[in-house]
Protein backbone atom coordinates (compact mmCIF):
# COMPACT_ATOMS: atom_id res chain seq x y z
CA UNK A 1 0.00 0.00 0.00
CA UNK A 2 2.81 1.99 0.19
CA UNK A 3 3.32 2.70 -3.45
CA UNK A 4 0.00 4.20 -3.38
CA UNK A 5 0.04 6.83 -0.69
CA UNK A 6 1.02 10.57 -0.87
CA UNK A 7 4.91 11.75 -1.16
CA UNK A 8 6.38 14.94 -1.82
CA UNK A 9 6.66 13.48 -5.53
CA UNK A 10 3.90 11.46 -6.19
CA UNK A 11 4.57 7.90 -7.94
CA UNK A 12 0.11 8.86 -9.08
CA UNK A 13 0.86 11.55 -10.78
CA UNK A 14 4.44 10.70 -12.88
CA UNK A 15 2.12 7.82 -13.86
CA UNK A 16 -0.30 9.70 -15.13
CA UNK A 17 1.77 11.88 -16.91
CA UNK A 18 2.74 9.48 -18.76
CA UNK A 19 0.22 7.10 -19.54
CA UNK A 20 -2.69 9.22 -18.79
CA UNK A 21 -5.56 11.08 -20.98
CA UNK A 22 -7.83 9.55 -23.68
CA UNK A 23 -5.54 8.55 -25.88
CA UNK A 24 -2.36 7.15 -24.96
CA UNK A 25 -3.72 4.21 -23.23
CA UNK A 26 -5.56 3.51 -26.29
CA UNK A 27 -2.21 3.56 -28.56
CA UNK A 28 -0.64 1.45 -26.09
CA UNK A 29 -3.03 -0.76 -26.32
CA UNK A 30 -3.57 -1.11 -29.96
CA UNK A 31 0.46 -1.33 -30.20
CA UNK A 32 0.14 -4.68 -27.26
CA UNK A 33 -2.42 -5.74 -30.07
CA UNK A 34 -0.43 -5.38 -32.83
CA UNK A 35 3.55 -5.10 -32.14
CA UNK A 36 4.28 -2.89 -35.12
CA UNK A 37 1.73 -0.82 -36.57
CA UNK A 38 2.39 1.99 -39.10
CA UNK A 39 0.42 5.54 -38.38
CA UNK A 40 -2.13 5.24 -40.96
CA UNK A 41 -3.17 1.72 -39.42
CA UNK A 42 -2.79 3.62 -35.68
CA UNK A 43 -5.46 6.18 -36.91
CA UNK A 44 -7.63 3.56 -38.60
CA UNK A 45 -7.87 1.37 -35.42
CA UNK A 46 -8.02 4.64 -33.03
CA UNK A 47 -11.28 5.98 -35.32
CA UNK A 48 -12.13 8.91 -32.88
CA UNK A 49 -8.33 10.67 -32.99
CA UNK A 50 -7.45 13.15 -35.20
CA UNK A 51 -4.73 13.33 -37.08
CA UNK A 52 -3.08 16.64 -34.49
CA UNK A 53 -3.89 14.67 -31.55
CA UNK A 54 -2.22 11.36 -32.77
CA UNK A 55 0.69 13.15 -33.83
CA UNK A 56 1.52 14.50 -30.93
CA UNK A 57 0.43 11.76 -28.23
CA UNK A 58 2.97 9.64 -30.14
CA UNK A 59 5.46 12.24 -30.08
CA UNK A 60 5.09 12.61 -25.90
CA UNK A 61 5.02 8.74 -25.97
CA UNK A 62 8.23 8.54 -27.58
CA UNK A 63 9.61 11.67 -25.40
CA UNK A 64 8.55 9.32 -22.30
CA UNK A 65 10.40 6.17 -23.74
CA UNK A 66 6.96 4.41 -24.14
CA UNK A 67 7.27 3.67 -28.04
CA UNK A 68 10.01 3.34 -30.46
CA UNK A 69 9.69 5.02 -33.70
CA UNK A 70 11.38 3.93 -36.96
CA UNK A 71 11.62 5.49 -39.80
CA UNK A 72 12.66 4.01 -43.67
CA UNK A 73 14.39 6.71 -45.53
CA UNK A 74 12.45 5.43 -48.89
CA UNK A 75 9.86 7.21 -51.05
CA UNK A 76 7.18 6.82 -49.48
CA UNK A 77 8.18 8.14 -46.56
CA UNK A 78 7.81 4.69 -44.15
CA UNK A 79 7.16 5.14 -40.17
CA UNK A 80 6.57 2.00 -38.03
CA UNK A 81 5.85 2.40 -34.38
CA UNK A 82 6.42 0.19 -31.74
CA UNK A 83 6.86 -0.96 -27.98
CA UNK A 84 9.75 -0.26 -25.77
CA UNK A 85 10.75 -2.08 -23.16
CA UNK A 86 9.06 0.46 -20.85
CA UNK A 87 5.98 0.39 -22.60
CA UNK A 88 5.82 -3.74 -22.69
CA UNK A 89 6.42 -3.29 -18.60
CA UNK A 90 2.90 -1.61 -19.30
CA UNK A 91 1.20 -4.41 -20.76
CA UNK A 92 0.23 -5.83 -16.96
CA UNK A 93 -1.58 -2.81 -15.97
CA UNK A 94 -3.57 -3.08 -19.21
CA UNK A 95 -4.49 -6.51 -19.04
CA UNK A 96 -5.62 -6.01 -15.45
CA UNK A 97 -7.47 -2.90 -16.56
CA UNK A 98 -9.08 -5.34 -19.17
CA UNK A 99 -10.19 -7.69 -16.67
CA UNK A 100 -11.65 -5.29 -14.08
CA UNK A 101 -13.81 -3.96 -17.24
CA UNK A 102 -14.99 -7.18 -17.80
CA UNK A 103 -16.17 -7.38 -14.17
CA UNK A 104 -18.04 -4.46 -14.32
CA UNK A 105 -19.32 -4.58 -17.31
CA UNK A 106 -21.13 -8.15 -15.94
CA UNK A 107 -22.21 -6.31 -13.26
CA UNK A 108 -23.89 -3.66 -15.14
CA UNK A 109 -25.38 -6.77 -16.94
CA UNK A 110 -26.59 -8.43 -13.98
CA UNK A 111 -28.31 -5.05 -12.82
CA UNK A 112 -30.08 -4.36 -16.17
CA UNK A 113 -31.75 -7.98 -15.94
Amino acid sequence: MDTLCRSTYPPFELALSIVGGKWKTKIIYELACDPTLRYGELKKNISNITHKMLSSQLKELEKDGMIIRKEYHQVPPKVEYSLSDKGISFIPILESLCSWGVEIRQTLQELSV
